[in-house]
């Protein structure tokens, strides 16, 4: 048991915010913006051995949902006990006022029981008190959608749902910074659901979606919603119904700003009509994504548009050519290989994969070989749903004599 009344409501905050220590260390770090916190310094926390400093427990109570100044009493009081080396009568937290204390955070376990309710209940409660870590919470979202593109879908879920926690637990309290927050917490949780697509959970996915659409909403900002129902064309049960996702997504981008997500968009529409055999809406679809990114910056745009790089875009237009047997696939992938050079991107588990399935339809056997070996290094060190439908594709377009290569493909895929 915790040998303070201090160290026992700092372990009850944890609990009602649904983490274990390691989570907890991580929510405090990306209120905070650094990563100074550990799952052993929590541990401490917990049993009383250390009392946290002011600054500390301001990052604490944020990540929690309640007031700094209110977290800091509690902790004024612990030192003061510790001080004296014994407890005054009364000054023991006792059960009813712990959970009148934990009753008043912003956030807890009876709030909702997932992050994405947390976050919906949150956009309802209006602004209170400004925060001093909105900025490193947004940036934090931005990294989040980075670390995307080299890390796998299972090490990246406990740092976007704890993230998600600490930037809701801040939301109603952001002054000012309402929009620009809320838009992160848009973005994170997009991100969340696309993780959990990745993972095999569609419904959960579902709902990170939709709580990212209620945040589009309140921010007034159509390029969030845009990022929503793009990432759930790629789990949309038919293409026909891709496509719907896909158009009203194009009509979320327009506008300056937006080049890179515009042409993302388009290109996955392209897709989608070409596997739904609409030829003609496929390739107008690809000419207007090409065509757009000749004014897109993806390194400078929203941060989940950084994958769209003019890889990304060779990518797209090698899906479609490919889909539709166009005689554009070989010189594509002609400009697409002399593109990447001989640094091939070992984390462009998409890029690679189209671009393989191109050269082996294309004809050319010996690069196409070439490079669905390096795709089956990359799919192999991160895997994720897009990479195994890739495998099995290649898999089948192989030549008879690298059935090693193929078989190893299959297992990616299953």
């Amino acid at each position: 048991m915790p040998a303070d009344p201090f160290a026992e409501l700092l372990l009850r905050l944890r609990k009602e915010a649904g983490r274990t220590q390691e989570e907890q260390a991580e929510a405090i770090n990306a209120v905070s913006g650094r990563e100074t916190m550990t799952r052993r310094e929590i541990n401490r926390y917990e049993h009383g051995q250390n009392i946290p400093t002011n600054h500390t427990v301001a990052h604490i109570a944020t990540a929690c949902g309640l007031p700094p100044e209110q977290l800091q009493r509690e902790a004024a009081a612990a030192r003061a006990r510790r001080r004296k080396g014994r407890r005054r009568e009364g000054e023991d937290l006792d059960d009813v006022n712990r959970r009148t204390l934990i009753g008043g955070a912003v956030l807890g376990a009876a709030a909702a029981a997932e992050p994405w309710g947390r976050l919906a209940h949150a956009l309802k409660r209006g602004t209170k008190l400004d925060s001093a870590g909105v900025e490193a919470l947004t940036g934090h979202a931005a990294d989040l959608h980075v670390s995307e593109h080299h890390l796998t879908a299972r090490q990246l879920q406990s740092r976007v749902e704890a993230h998600l926690d600490a930037i809701t637990a801040v939301l109603p309290r952001v002054g000012e910074s309402e929009r620009a927050v809320t838009i992160a917490a848009g973005e994170t949780a997009a991100l969340a659901g696309w993780v959990a697509w990745d993972l095999g959970d569609s419904e959960r996915a579902r709902a990170y979606y939709g709580v990212t659409s209620e945040c589009a909403e309140a921010a007034g900002h159509p390029p969030l919603r845009a990022l929503a129902l793009a990432y759930a064309s790629y789990g949309a049960a038919t293409p026909e119904k891709a496509m719907k996702l896909l158009a009203q997504a194009a009509q979320d981008v327009r506008g300056p700003g937006n080049a890179a997500a515009a042409a993302w968009v388009h290109g996955r529409y392209a897709e989608e009509a070409a596997t739904a055999g609409d030829d003609i809406g496929a390739l107008r679809a690809l000419e207007r994504a090409q065509a757009v990114y000749d004014f897109a910056d993806h390194t400078t745009e929203q941060a989940w548009v950084r994958f769209m790089t003019p890889y990304r875009l060779d990518s797209l237009s090698l899906s479609v050519y490919g889909q539709l047997r166009r005689q554009e696939l070989t010189e594509t992938a002609d400009n697409a290989v002399n593109r990447l050079g001989d640094e091939l991107p070992a984390s462009g588990v998409v890029v690679l994969g189209d671009l393989a399935s191109a050269l082996l339809r294309g004809g050319d056997i010996e690069q196409g070989v070439y490079v669905s070996h390096q795709f089956a290094a990359a799919a192999e060190a991160r895997p994720n749903t897009m990479g195994r439908a890739r495998a099995r594709d290649i898999a089948t377009l192989l030549p008879s004599r690298e059935n090693e290569l193929a078989w190893h493909l299959q297992q990616l895929a299953a």
